[in-house]
């Protein structure tokens, strides 16, 4: 065996750390009682604290993996150790900094870090039991960055860590061969590793959950928050020879106290008392009775002029609704329920089957209109060869089975449509976005197959009358408005409990007013009465409530009327460019709208995009026509209409159609005009 140079025995340290962990636990809480009992006296409210200072402690969970051998210069034990583990002591101050209800903030914590542990057992060629021990120890500094993903008191963190070696000592000992129990018992062997890493710069990451141990009217406000985090082996090899590595899992709790800053507060003269101030809103609840009537809807429906095609496919898709020649004859636009596609359901089916005959409709249209003339520009990523085929694959259908003459009919080939939906520079939902810039564009010149007062690459196609019977009207929704919501909130949701005591929750919402469907709240009851708990959260993290209570009664048919529908259609990410239906909405609009009628607008949007984006989007898409019909009523010096705006955004519940095609994408872009004549 060789000789044993710069070995000590016995403990490095005097002092220990876990004397540190729990006089440091007794110190806070010593601080906590005292303040605790100073602020029993106080009647301010203060807000959550954006500064947090106190300690952290656990245990660090450490895997030792590779092998050593050679503990130090001078003495190479007779076999390697690989693998092993242990737990040590981790104890450390700390400071945060995150605003309440807000997702980002800062921490920083600096202390004791125990990465001790115990190899697994190994054997010499003396046959003899082999043990070796670690008490690995650093001064670790670990600053992270905290992400709150909900706004709640849930967080995620991660960062780097910087640790300084404070202790590298080890404890060997040899045992005897089991085959000479009389043999002398070997001493155990202690000393420091040698050629060990000083500094060592590695990473973390982590969770963690702010338990609240203080409410507001607490000037030092105290949490607690159990943690765990992640540290892998990169960047934490103990020495510069050899293969050992620590990889380590810590859980513990961190107790941190900060100061709120006091709320202004308005106080009574005549009473030292102070009044906590709320933020000034107005929650009102309009829940209709039952509007006995079965409406009947004459839409005129707009019909755009693009026919879109699948990936990698030159061919007009199944989707679209194909003739052969004999049915041309009993081709009529007013009767398509007759010509529908097979693959449609749903919400689709009712108003997409006009679409999927769009390119029958567009034939029959030539017959009866012998001097109309269109061009097909096709459009595609893969070149204008490709573009040019599949208009060709439209062209040859028009050309076979309704017999247009093919000098009608020109060709164009392009790789990007005149208006592309991908924007030069975009990077978000690409795939989406080329979906819908594979099609064949219908352009004419020809103003009988036009929409009126349209012309362009963009003109759409001559709208396609509808009567329908509509399932619930927009007026027999439960309208919710709390004025001042957008200065006082960052957010309010909805609780409504019916007589039994079963709730339902809606939102959270950030406009003022918000419209739920009757069937939504009701299910299948006729009718029933309900308390409504408006919730809303300031800035500051305060809960307001309101209460009210409303009786509410399903919407079933009755008798019959008769509304108008109207629809105008968007091009991606567009709300103000509505110059080209200045014309459309005074000229055939705005006649429709019969004295004392309610119109409702309103606005929706595809998919595509952030939720809170599309809401603003569908909003300004509504307001702008609201903008324009007013214009020209107040021209005819009329006052007697009553609007009704909304806006739905993405609202998969609310939206006219799926989101599965690029077609249905393209009509969710809209404002839906409804025109309900007064009773």
């Amino acid at each position: 065996m060789k000789s044993l140079t710069n070995f000590k025995k016995g403990s490095r340290f005097a002092w220990s750390p876990y004397n540190l962990f729990i006089k440091s636990i007794i110190g806070c809480a010593l601080v906590l009682s005292g303040v605790q009992a100073t602020a029993q006296t106080q009647e301010a409210q203060y807000t959550r604290p954006s500064w947090f200072f106190g300690v952290a402690g656990g245990a660090n969970l450490n895997f030792y993996r590779g092998t050593t051998q050679q503990l130090n210069s001078g003495y190479t034990v007779p076999s390697a150790f690989y693998d092993g583990n242990g737990v040590g002591l981790y104890v450390a101050p700390l400071i945060e900094f995150h605003r309440p209800n807000t997702r980002l903030g800062i921490m920083l914590q600096a202390g004791y870090d125990s990465r001790k542990g115990v190899f697994k057992q190994v054997t010499s060629p003396c046959n003899c039991p082999e043990d070796l021990k670690s008490d690995l120890t650093y001064f670790t500094i670990e600053p992270s960055l905290r992400f709150a993903p909900f706004r709640s008191n849930f967080y995620l963190y991660g960062g780097p860590r910087f640790a300084f070696n404070t202790a590298k000592s080890f404890t060997y000992h040899q045992g005897i061969n089991p085959a000479f129990p009389a043999q002398l018992a070997n001493p155990e062997v202690k000393g420091d590793f040698s050629s060990t890493n000083d500094n060592l710069i590695s990473w973390q990451i982590g969770a963690g959950y702010d338990i609240l141990l203080s409410t507001q009217k607490r000037h030092n406000q105290f949490v607690i928050s159990p943690f765990v985090s992640f540290q892998p082996y990169y960047g934490q090899d103990p020495r510069t020879i050899e293969s050992w590595n620590v990889t380590t899992v810590r859980a513990g709790i961190a107790l941190k106290f900060g100061k709120g800053r006091k709320m202004e507060v308005p106080v009574e003269i005549s009473a030292p008392v102070a009044v906590i101030s709320e933020p000034i809103v107005q929650f009102t609840v309009n829940a209709p009775r039952n509007i006995p009537v079965e409406r009947r809807v004459r839409e005129l429906f707009p019909l755009r002029n693009y026919i879109f095609f699948d990936l990698g496919s030159t061919e007009v898709p199944n989707r679209y609704f194909s003739l052969n020649k004999e049915q041309v004859k009993e081709f009529k636009e007013n009767q398509l329920e007759v010509f529908t596609p097979k693959e449609l359901s749903g919400r689709s089916k009712r108003q997409m089957v006009v679409y999927y005959n769009v390119i029958n409709i567009l034939g029959d249209r030539m017959n009866k209109k012998p001097l109309t003339t269109v061009i097909l520009v096709g459009s595609s990523e893969q070149g204008p060869n490709d573009g040019r085929a599949m208009a060709e694959s439209v062209k040859r259908y028009l050309v076979d089975i309704f017999k247009i003459d093919a000098s009608r009919i020109d060709l164009e080939g392009r790789e990007k449509p005149k208006i592309p939906s991908e924007q030069p520079g975009g990077k978000l939902e690409l795939v989406l976005l080329r979906e819908g810039d594979r099609r064949v564009s219908i352009e004419s010149s020809s103003p009988d197959l036009l929409m009126e007062f349209q012309s362009g690459p963009d003109a759409q196609l001559k709208p396609i009358e509808i009567i329908s019977v509509q399932d619930a009207p927009p007026d027999s929704y439960v309208s919710v408005n709390v004025a001042g919501a957008n200065k006082a909130f960052t957010s309010w949701s909805l609780e409504i409990t019916d007589e039994s005591g079963k709730v339902q929750s809606f939102g959270p919402y950030t406009q003022e007013s918000v419209s739920i469907p009757g069937k939504s709240i009701l299910n299948n009851r006729p009718e029933g009465d309900y308390k409504l708990t408006m919730i809303g959260h300031t800035n500051s993290g305060k809960e307001i409530r309101k209460e009210t209570s409303a009786h509410m009664v399903l919407w079933t048919p009755s008798t019959t009327e008769e509304m108008m529908r109207f629809s105008i259609l968007y091009e991606f990410n567009k709300s103000t460019a509505i110059g080209m239906y200045d014309k459309y909405l005074t000229e055939i609009v705005l006649p429709g709208i019969t004295t004392g009628a309610t119109v409702i607008i309103h606005g929706h949007t595809d998919i595509i995009g952030g939720e809170d984006y599309n809401l603003k989007l569908s909003q300004a898409r509504a307001n702008d026509v609201k903008r324009i019909l007013e214009k020209g009523l107040l021209e005819q010096s009329r006052t007697d209409v009553k609007f009704e705006v909304h806006g739905f955004g993405e609202d998969l519940n609310m939206a006219p159609f799926e989101n599965k095609y690029p077609e249905e994408r393209f009509y969710n872009r809209t404002v839906i005009i409804d025109i309900i004549p007064a009773r």
